[in-house]
């Protein structure tokens, strides 16, 4: 015996599948015995719970030997070595399959009720069953999925026969089992309480799911189209967002910028959405003169803009522009295009300087934060201050350098970004 009852599978699955938390991601549980399992591991991620039904088809005269498989969406898996030795013939399979999908249908129905199945296209999807014997269920589901459109697939289970991994090969992205016993003879015979499950167990679970909020609506990695190019992002949408704030990096940065991701978490934690990306293409960035060419930079924070606002989703919420070092300067730029529709503006160690000939058409309210001992930084922001004619505020960060490497200072610029977003990015301010 490993497990005391599938909850107890759950909660160890969960834990080696934690790298996942606070992505996109959805868990769907087999029916009936993997989705107690499933529950608790989407309620660890804070993923969404759906079921993935799927239908053994059984022979004929031995209906517990699985000679093949049927899921949604019209998917079929079948063993033919099942098949040829048990010589089930056409007509036998299809009065089997025809009995199934019938019940397919009526747990679909039992299950979810009206409501429709869980969005899976674009998320990795987190399968998710009991433990795995012939396989071919988990088969069907991984094909399921593929065919609803996944861009990651995981097969995730608490035990499985130790070749698993050889009968299940291509069909899932990742094979995860906590254990491959070699006495392997049955699932059942590795948990201490398994017990049989009814319909209604699986509907309390999908309930009981559907009422726990999630962490994030949206939280992954993106192809941002700005014009003609395309530039890798990671977008995060907590539930309720009021807006989404898009991060202009500095010179050498990029989305994965540590102090800009920092910051970012803050955001999000305040109920903000956040786009990180990089500006420049692989090779644009080898070109040293493109990190300072704000019309460049500029157009590219634009076209993704336009990109987040044609988005289904995102297109309605408040933008705000968070940008550091040169990419403040390729924020105001932007910010001050006629039509911009920019809620709000953060400057952090900017050079807002270099957007001089257009500050005096920023529209947007622009909060400067600069730090204490950044005396040369500081002259250049009170200067380009002067020339703003929208709401602006200049805050200075006592004792912190271009970079707020000092202890606290970066806790301090994501306060004063937080609150001025929040202020500025409330329905009745947009």
């Amino acid at each position: 015996m490993l497990f005391t009852d599938r909850l107890d599978a759950g909660r160890r699955l969960a834990a080696r599948l934690e790298d996942l938390a606070g992505r996109d991601v959805v868990v769907l549980g087999l029916p009936r015995g993997g989705v107690p399992v499933a529950e608790v591991v989407a309620d660890a991620l804070g993923a969404p719970l759906d079921v993935c039904l799927v239908r053994k088809l059984g022979v004929p005269s031995h209906p517990e030997l699985g000679m093949g498989a049927i899921g949604e969406d019209g998917v079929r898996v079948l063993g033919e070595d099942v098949l040829r030795e048990a010589r089930v013939t056409p007509g036998e399979l299809a009065r089997v399959e025809e009995r199934e999908r019938g019940e397919l249908d009526r747990r679909s129905a039992r299950y979810r009720g009206e409501r429709p199945p869980v969005g899976v296209a674009g998320r990795t999807v987190v399968v998710v069953d009991d433990g795995v014997a012939t396989g071919s269920t988990a088969r069907a589901a991984c094909r399921t999925v593929r065919a609803r459109g996944a861009a990651r697939t995981v097969l995730a289970v608490p035990v499985a026969p130790p070749d698993w991994t050889h009968r299940l090969a291509g069909e899932a992205d990742e094979l995860v089992s906590l254990a491959t016993p070699p006495d392997f003879f049955a699932v059942g015979q590795f948990y201490a309480d398994f017990a049989q499950l009814d319909d209604e167990d699986v509907v309390a679970c999908l309930r009981r799911a559907a009422n726990r909020p999630h962490r994030f609506n949206l939280d992954r990695e993106v192809e941002v189209a700005a014009g003609a190019v395309r530039l890798g992002g990671h977008l995060t949408v907590p539930p309720d967002a009021v807006g989404i704030v898009l991060f202009a990096h500095g010179s050498g940065s990029g989305r994965h910028s540590p102090r800009n991701r920092f910051v970012a978490e803050g955001l999000n934690r305040a109920g903000l959405g956040t786009l990180l990306f990089d500006l420049l293409t692989e090779e644009e960035a080898r070109d040293r003169a493109n990190v300072f060419d704000t019309t460049l930079l500029a157009d590219r924070l634009t076209g993704a803009t336009d990109w987040l606002r044609g988005r289904p989703g995102t297109g309605e919420l408040a933008i705000g522009y968070f940008g550091a070092s040169t990419g403040a300067a390729a924020a105001l730029w932007a910010a001050a295009e006629p039509g911009a529709r920019i809620a709000a503006v953060v400057s952090r160690g900017g050079r807002p300087d270099l957007a001089g000939p257009r500050l005096p058409a920023v529209t947007a309210p622009t909060l400067l934060v600069v730090g204490g001992a950044d005396t040369v930084v500081l002259d250049l922001n009170r200067r380009a201050q002067s020339l703003l004619r929208c709401e602006s505020r200049l805050a200075v960060v006592p004792g912190a350098t271009h970079l707020f490497e000092e202890a606290g200072t970066l806790e301090a610029v994501t306060d004063l970004a937080r609150d001025w977003f929040t202020d500025h990015m409330a329905p009745a301010h947009v």
